[in-house]
């Protein structure tokens, strides 16, 4: 893997896929083909270069996967880390987009790190809402439970808003799905690639301006949408949160075929 030394590398690690899900699950108010078969990928990103590394997001394990059904687990995202020869203990900053079961399971596996996770996430995820409706199936006690005790620990940075994590890796709070989702913008070698993750979960959530089904907040999914397209320099660089597109779209790390893909 070579990475010229002030560019960062970004590459999408597709680490789980649930096959038995439908259109109508992954729209806002439904979808006319409700019924049509439309599968969805579970991803972490890593952003290599200018001597450091970053993780956004954490996956689930096989634990969870198994726990939960429809799911098949691949392998855990360290050891694709390993396979793409990047150290995890490289891994000093982890940034959490937001407290998702599919986003926190393997936040030991990187006892190292600084995490980053917007406050108003963790306030409302450890607030009285958390416990209501639909909410306790969108996250993991345990995981929530290690945020909590990193917290105390002094390795976990609350963010308000925008940061840079590291020079030429920004996030950005956007909401909409969660109280406190993040976006992350990474300046490459071509421009300003966005980490979407759940701000869109599909690129047929964004390009056809229809947000995904799992609303904390609809004009900010909305203002979401415009914030992302303003800010990559090219549509190319919209990576939506769990599109099996991904994998077709961009180029696989050779021996990682349906595992990893270089996003730039």
């Amino acid at each position: 893997m070579t990475i010229q030394a002030n560019a960062f590398a970004v590459y999408a690690i597709r680490f789980a896929s649930r096959d038995a899900s439908l259109r109508k699950e992954h729209f806002y108010r439904g979808d006319p083909c409700g019924d049509e078969s439309l599968p969805i990928d579970y991803f972490v990103w890593v952003i290599v270069g200018r001597g450091t590394t970053v993780l956004v997001d954490a996956g689930f394990t096989r634990e969870v996967a198994e726990r939960r059904g429809n799911r098949t687990f691949l392998q855990p995202p360290a050891e694709t880390m390993r396979q793409l020869g990047i150290a995890t203990d490289s891994v000093k900053n982890v940034i959490l987009t937001h407290l998702h079961y599919d986003h926190t399971g393997h936040l030991p596996d990187f006892p190292s790190a600084q995490v980053h996770l917007q406050r108003t996430e963790l306030d409302y995820w450890t607030g009285p809402y958390a416990g209501r409706g639909e909410n306790p199936h969108l996250i993991e006690p345990g995981d929530l439970a290690y945020v909590k005790e990193q917290l105390k620990n002094g390795n976990v940075t609350l963010v308000d808003g925008d940061a840079e994590i590291v020079p030429g890796v920004k996030v950005h709070r956007v909401g909409g799905h969660t109280q406190g989702l993040q976006v992350v913008a990474v300046e490459t070698e071509g421009g300003t690639l966005v980490l979407a993750s759940d701000a869109t979960h599909f690129y047929a959530n964004i390009d056809e301006d229809r947000p995904y089904s799992i609303v904390d907040h609809l004009p900010s999914m909305y203002d979401a949408f415009d914030w992302i397209k303003m800010t990559a320099s090219v549509p190319e660089f919209i990576i939506p949160g769990h599109d099996p597109l991904v994998l077709e779209r961009f180029p696989a790390v050779p021996g990682l075929e349906g595992i990893a893909v270089r996003l730039a």
